[in-house]
């Protein structure tokens, strides 16, 4: 069943173990790439692959380091992503509600009454989301798993195929290619997993990691929700109404600048960018309160 198997992805599934077959052969081949992911995968097939290489086993243990080290770094891209879902979304929102009542002549109780309550309520509504959203990508993920794993047993020459094709259109060719095939092939699991990552391009959801991204979700939501309401606390209005403007500029510059200098893109353009949507969502809250001040009045 292939799908997709002509994209040109670094190589993510398969181990270093097999980087030095045929001498430098796998670095001619696939463009100095290793593949990583499988290690001894096939026992006896790709320890004897490794040998003819010279410094297999080197490879294989390095292989298992920067598999680690890739999943790492998938993780924090989530947890980044998890605090700007959260903090953009409770610091727009809450700004939104206090400008609104504030356009709508709300007094300070009545703002603050809204505003904890909206901070309580959204917080947990969103880190709801986060687990929901990361439980159907775990049974999506499941789903597929399985019926990939049938077609392995129905037509395992089909599949093999794919994985022929795959490694073929990064670089891999004649006697390299077929050992490459090989070693996958001979351990069902690594073959499943390289199946799911380079065909499908999926990865495995944890357990812990949902339990992590609903957590973040839910206090990066709560602290974005406090960043423009606390100053009515123990501020006048005004000053408070301006603080809580200014402070919520800054921090969405400041998580713009961030995505964009631990990602990609111009820390400048990112900032500004995240502030006029930020406040632009929230002024539609002003434009609402006023609709309905002037519509009562």
């Amino acid at each position: 069943m292939d799908r997709s198997t002509s994209d040109q992805r670094p190589l993510t599934r398969l181990g270093r173990a097999v980087r030095a077959v045929g001498g430098g052969t796998a670095s001619r081949g696939a463009g100095g790439r290793g593949l990583t992911g499988i290690g001894t995968a096939g026992g006896g097939g790709a320890g004897s692959a490794g040998a003819e290489g010279g410094g297999g086993g080197r490879s294989g243990a390095g292989g298992g380091a920067d598999q680690a080290q890739h999943r790492e770094q998938h993780r924090q891209a989530n947890w980044l992503r998890d605090v700007i879902l959260g903090g953009q979304d409770g610091l727009v929102n809450i700004l939104g509600i206090i400008l609104g009542v504030i356009a709508g002549g709300g007094g300070k109780v009545v703002l603050l009454a809204a505003g904890f309550a909206a901070a309580i309520t959204e917080s947990i509504s969103m880190g709801a989301v986060g687990w929901t959203s990361a439980l159907s990508e775990r049974d999506y993920y499941q789903a597929e798993q399985a019926r990939e794993s049938a077609e392995i047993d129905a037509t395992p020459e089909a599949e093999r195929q794919e994985i022929r094709d795959i490694y073929a259109a990064k670089g891999f060719a004649g006697d390299l290619l077929e050992r490459v095939v090989e070693t996958i092939t001979a351990n069902r699991d690594a073959w499943l997993a390289t199946m799911m990552d380079e065909e499908l391009h999926l990865q495995p959801v944890e357990t812990p990691d949902i339990f992590r991204s609903a957590v973040v979700i839910t206090g990066a939501t709560l602290i974005g929700h406090f960043i423009p309401l606390l100053p009515f606390v123990w501020l006048p209005r005004t000053t408070a109404l301006f603080l809580a403007i200014v402070l919520s500029a800054l921090v969405l510059f400041g998580v713009g600048s961030y995505e964009a200098v631990t990602l990609v893109g111009d820390w400048r353009k990112k900032g500004i960018q995240m502030v006029l949507i930020g406040l632009g969502a929230a002024a539609i809250g002003f434009l609402i309160g006023r609709l309905f001040h002037t519509a009562g009045g």
